[in-house]
C-alpha cells in the first residue's frame, strides 16, 4: 500500500467527533453575564471585609489626587522664588510617606490601646495647642495664631487636637453611655474638656478650624445617644457663641457682607473671585492638567484651601465631581462601619473623625463655590499641608484598626492574605529543554536515541 492509498482512506473515512461542541445560547450568546455579575457584586457588598479595603483603596487615591495637584498648583510659585518645580511634590511626598507610616502604626494597634490612652492622647493635644501662644515659638499666619516652629518646620497643632478629641470623646462617652440621660454625668467632664480645646482654638482667632471641631463633638454626641433635648440646647449655645465671635470680628464680618451683598473693598473678594472663575474657566473637560492661569498668582492659597478651584478648573467639572464622590464613598463606608461595629467606643469615635473629615470637606469644597463665605480650612487628603495630611493619615489608620474588628472581618482578611501567599508559593513546572537533555548522563542520552529510533522505524513499516 502506498502512501497515497493511505491518505485515500483517511480521507473517505467518516469524521468522529471526540467532544460534543457546545452551542451558546442564541439570546445570551456570552451567557448570563448579569446574573453573574448581580451575585458577584452582592456577595462584595455582604463582604465582612469590605470596609477595610474600601478605606484602603479611597484613601490612595485621595492622597495620589492631592499629591499631582499639590504638584500642579505649586509648582510656577516655586519657580518664581527660585526653587525647583517639584518642591511642593517633594515636600508633601514627604509628609505623605511619614503619614503612610503613622498610617500602618495605627492600624496595627489595637481599638483597646486607643481607649485605654485616650486622656494621654488628648491631654497632649492640649499641651501641643498651648504652644501656639508660647512667645519665639507660636507664630501667627493670615491674622491667626495656630502654628508652632520648631527647628524650621511650621506644624498646625490643631489638627493632632481634633483626632485626639475623637477619641477622648469615644472613650468618655462609652463609658458613661448608660448615665448620659443625667445632667451632672452628661456635663461633667464633657462640658469642660471640648471647651478648653475650643478655647484654645479660638484664643488663636483660628474660627475655621473651631467650627470643624464642633462638628466633630456634634457627631460624636449624636451617635453616643444624648437626649436630644440637650443637643438641640448646645446647638443653639454654639450658635450663639459664633454669631458672637463673628460679630466682634472686622474681619470675619467683611467676609460675611462680601458673601451675602457682594460688596468688595479693596481686594477683599479677590480670593473667592478668582476661585469662581477658575472653576467657570475649566467648563465641563477642564483646559487641561497643569495648565491654570489661576496658580500664576492669580488665585491666593491655590495649593492650600482653594485647590478645589485648581482642580476644576484643570480637570473640569468631571473631576470635581469625581473628587466629591470619592468623600460621598468615605461616607458611605463610615456610616457603615458605624452601623456594624459592635463596640460603643468605636462607634462614637468613627462618628467623631467622620464629622470632622466629611464635614471638613464640604466646607471646604462650599466655600470655593461661593456657598459659604470664606472660611480658611483645608482639603482632607489633597491640600498642601503637612499638618493636615499627617492627621488625616493616621486617623485613616484609626479608621483601618476598627474596620479590622468589624464581625468576621479579621476571618475574611486572613483568609484573603492566605490566598494570595498561596497563589504565590506556586511555581510553574520546569520545561524540558535541550539544555535539560544536555545534563543527562551519557547512557540516559543513548537510551533516549534508541527508543526515537526505534519508534520511526515502525512508524515507516506501517506505511508500507
Amino acid at each position: 500500500m502506498t502512501m497515497e492509498d493511505t491518505r485515500r482512506r483517511a480521507s473517505q473515512a467518516p469524521r468522529r467527533r471526540s467532544t460534543q461542541v457546545l452551542r451558546p445560547d442564541e439570546e445570551q450568546p456570552l451567557g448570563n453575564i448579569g446574573g453573574r455579575a448581580r451575585e458577584e457584586l452582592a456577595g462584595w457588598l455582604r463582604s465582612p471585609a469590605l470596609d477595610f479595603y474600601a478605606l484602603i483603596v479611597v484613601g490612595t487615591l485621595l492622597v495620589g489626587i492631592g499629591l499631582v495637584m499639590v504638584l500642579s498648583s505649586s509648582s510656577v510659585g516655586n519657580i518664581s522664588r527660585g526653587d525647583s518645580g517639584f518642591a511642593g511634590l517633594l515636600r508633601q511626598g514627604t509628609f505623605a510617606t511619614m503619614g503612610l507610616v503613622a498610617l500602618v502604626t495605627a492600624a496595627i494597634l489595637p481599638p483597646g490601646f486607643y481607649r485605654r490612652t485616650a486622656w494621654i492622647l488628648f491631654a497632649l493635644g492640649l499641651v501641643l495647642q498651648s504652644l501656639v501662644h508660647v512667645p519665639g515659638l507660636g507664630e501667627e499666619v493670615y491674622g491667626n495664631r495656630n502654628w508652632i516652629q520648631i527647628g524650621g518646620q511650621r506644624l498646625q497643632p490643631s489638627e493632632f487636637l481634633k483626632l485626639a478629641l475623637a477619641v477622648w470623646l469615644g472613650a468618655l462617652l462609652a463609658t458613661k453611655r448608660p448615665l448620659l440621660n443625667r445632667p451632672g454625668h452628661l456635663l461633667f467632664p464633657l462640658v469642660p474638656g471640648v471647651g478648653l480645646a475650643l478655647g484654645l482654638v479660638v484664643w488663636g482667632h483660628d474660627l475655621g478650624t473651631m467650627l470643624v471641631m464642633c462638628m466633630l463633638v456634634a457627631g460624636a454626641v449624636w451617635v453616643a445617644g444624648v437626649p436630644r433635648r440637650w443637643f438641640v440646647g448646645a446647638g443653639l449655645a454654639g450658635l450663639v457663641g459664633v454669631i458672637a465671635l463673628t460679630v466682634t470680628s472686622g474681619n470675619r464680618m467683611a467676609r460675611i457682607n462680601n458673601w451675602l451683598h457682594g460688596t468688595c473693598e479693596g481686594d477683599s473678594c479677590l480670593q473667592s473671585q478668582q476661585g469662581m472663575m477658575g472653576l467657570a474657566e475649566g467648563g465641563w473637560w477642564g483646559v487641561g492638567l497643569g495648565e491654570s492661569r489661576q496658580k500664576w498668582g492669580r488665585l491666593p492659597a491655590a495649593e492650600n484651601d482653594y485647590i478645589f478651584a485648581i482642580i476644576g478648573e484643570e480637570l473640569g467639572l468631571i473631576g470635581t465631581l469625581g473628587v466629591l464622590a470619592l468623600f460621598t464613598a468615605l461616607a458611605l463606608i463610615m456610616f457603615r462601619m458605624i452601623n456594624r461595629l459592635e463596640d460603643h467606643f468605636q462607634q462614637i469615635t468613627v462618628a467623631g473623625i467622620s464629622a470632622w473629615l466629611l464635614g471638613q470637606a464640604f466646607v471646604n469644597m462650599m466655600v470655593v463655590t461661593g456657598l459659604l463665605p470664606v472660611i480658611g480650612v483645608p482639603l482632607p487628603f489633597i491640600s498642601s499641608g503637612g499638618s493636615a495630611l499627617l492627621a488625616s493619615m493616621t486617623a485613616l489608620g484609626v479608621l483601618l484598626s476598627f474596620a479590622r474588628r468589624e464581625p468576621g472581618a479579621a476571618e475574611a482578611i486572613g483568609a484573603r492574605m492566605g490566598t494570595v501567599r498561596r497563589s504565590i508559593s506556586i511555581l510553574p513546572a520546569p520545561a524540558r529543554s535541550t539544555s535539560a537533555s544536555a545534563a543527562l548522563p551519557a547512557s540516559g542520552r543513548t537510551r533516549t536515541r534508541r527508543r526515537r529510533g526505534r519508534s520511526r522505524r515502525t512508524a515507516s513499516r506501517r506505511t508500507r
